[in-house]
């Protein structure tokens, strides 16, 4: 009889056998489908793209073998490099998709397990002749490979999809600037097929996708518009798309760079109205330094945008800002022609102090000359009349005169009369005369009111700057 030993090996070494008869019936059976699989790919592309039974210089048929084709097409925005208000252009990548169907390459997917095939050389099928037609520059990038595919369904359905950068035009309407909103516009239409050919159409869902990090310095993409724009020309209709891209210029840039440093130097020209008016030099150099730091920044506004026929937001500012800066040197200039025709009234004034304080000396000493001769003489008619003088001295004559007057008459209705009363109203005061008054000088004077009168004009700009291009909608939604 056998061991025990002997009957658990043996049956080892058969349950050994069995595995391996199974591992080498799954190979068998897997590695021929496999193979047959791959195989089958390679055949299904000759077959159908083959030079017997595909032409790529026919284009397919439409809807029941009748009409024009019908390519599909939707985008997805890449990125925004540049905007250039310059050039009015902007640099866009995109991955740009079309998708038809040509019943040449239908064929079997061997019950759903071919999906699609992929083919990387657009020379194989026939492509639609598609172009941009506001493009300036353009290329394809092919690093490390060419990126552009193409799938074949099999019902003959055919997706192209390729990643390309454009340089395209974009003009601008800048009256708003830098408060605007730009329209940039992607045109692409067919270029040898017309409608009755070829006919474009967005795809039903998602025709424009934008990648969820899309990030632009001085720009945010607001919306996307889609829309049709097929064009005829001489050699008939041609099938055109056309999607509008809404950029909102971002306005904090040039509120730091622009407007607030325009402001300061507005402000700083005022510094010379507390400055005294006989600091000449402090003042002209002030004023002729606001200027010139002034006229710099608005030549380098100007530089960054390109010369156009319209005036821009932008202008208005520059210019009513420089306008107050001229404004203030060209009231140093008031100021110094007030005060040196003070100083000339005044040196007027003492000259004719002078000249009447020895006209006063002279007459007072003839009227003392007078009043004695008469006294000797014991009577005042036969006197000579005096020349005109002053109101002081006529009352002292009068006053003098008065008892020798009085006497004569003999009293002849001196108790009768009457003084004659006239009762006039105080005028009004009026308060920024009463204010002003306190200021001997006209030249401080003028320094006084320009201290208030060029802010609060500069206040009420703003206000109607601010609510003109914040708060006004533009008219016009942008060129097209």
């Amino acid at each position: 009889m056998p061991s025990m030993s002997d009957t658990g090996s043996e049956a080892v070494a058969g349950v050994g056998r069995l595995s391996a008869l199974l591992l080498l019936l799954l190979t068998l059976l897997c590695s021929p489908v496999s193979a047959n699989f791959r195989e089958r790919e390679k055949q299904i592309i000759d077959e159908i793209i083959g030079p017997a039974n595909y032409d790529k210089r026919i284009r397919p048929a439409g809807a029941n073998d009748t009409g024009p084709a019908v390519v599909h097409i939707n985008i997805m925005i890449r990125n925004v490099q540049t905007i250039s208000d310059v050039k009015m252009e902007y640099s866009i990548q995109i991955t740009f998709r079309e998708q038809w169907k040509d019943q040449r390459l239908t064929f079997d997917n061997m019950q759903g397990r071919i999906q699609y095939l992929t083919l990387t050389e657009t020379e194989m099928v026939w492509m639609p002749d598609l172009f941009f037609k506001n493009e300036k520059e353009g290329h394809f990038h092919n690093i490390i490979l060419p990126n552009l595919y193409i799938r074949i369904y099999p019902d003959g359905g055919v997706l192209y999809s390729i990643r390309i950068s454009l340089t395209l035009s974009c003009p601008m309407n800048l009256k708003l600037f830098p408060l605007d909103r730009q329209q940039c516009q992607l045109l692409m239409a067919s270029y040898g097929w017309t409608t009755e050919d070829l006919v474009f159409l967005w795809k039903d869902v998602e025709p424009v996708q934008v990648t969820k990090n899309l990030h632009l310095p001085r720009f945010t993409l607001e919306k996307f518009i889609t829309d049709y724009c097929n064009s005829k020309t001489n050699t008939g209709e041609y099938s055109c798309l056309r999607v509008d891209l809404v950029f909102k210029r971002e306005f904090s840039y040039y509120l730091i760079q622009y407007y607030i440093p325009c402001c300061m130097l507005v402000i700083v020209s005022w510094v010379s109205f507390w400055l005294d008016q006989n600091a000449v030099p402090a003042r002209v150099s002030l004023g002729v330094t606001t200027l010139l730091t002034m006229s710099t920044q608005t030549s380098s506004i100007n530089n960054t945008l390109p010369p156009v026929s319209y005036t821009k937001a932008i202008d208005v500012w520059t210019g009513v800002c420089l306008t107050f800066v001229f404004g203030a040197l060209l009231e140093f200039a008031l100021v110094n022609y007030a005060s040196r025709s003070d100083k000339h009234r005044e040196k007027l004034k003492e000259k004719l102090k002078e000249q009447k304080k020895q006209w006063e000396m002279e007459h007072a000493a003839a009227l003392e000359a007078a009043l004695q001769e008469a006294g000797e003489d014991g009577h005042t008619f036969g006197m000579p009349a005096p020349p005109p003088r002053p109101r002081r001295l006529m009352d002292l004559l009068v006053a003098k005169t008065k008892p020798l007057v009085s006497r004569h008459n003999g009293g002849m209705g001196g108790d009768k009369s009457r003084p004659c009363e006239i009762h006039l109203a105080a005028p009004r005061q009026n308060c920024c005369r009463t204010w002003l008054s306190k200021f001997p000088t006209r030249s401080k004077r003028i320094d006084v009111i320009s201290r208030i009168t060029f802010p609060i004009v500069f206040a009420f700009f703003n206000m109607a700057y601010w609510s003109t291009y914040l708060f006004t909608e533009e008219e016009e939604d942008g060129p097209k």
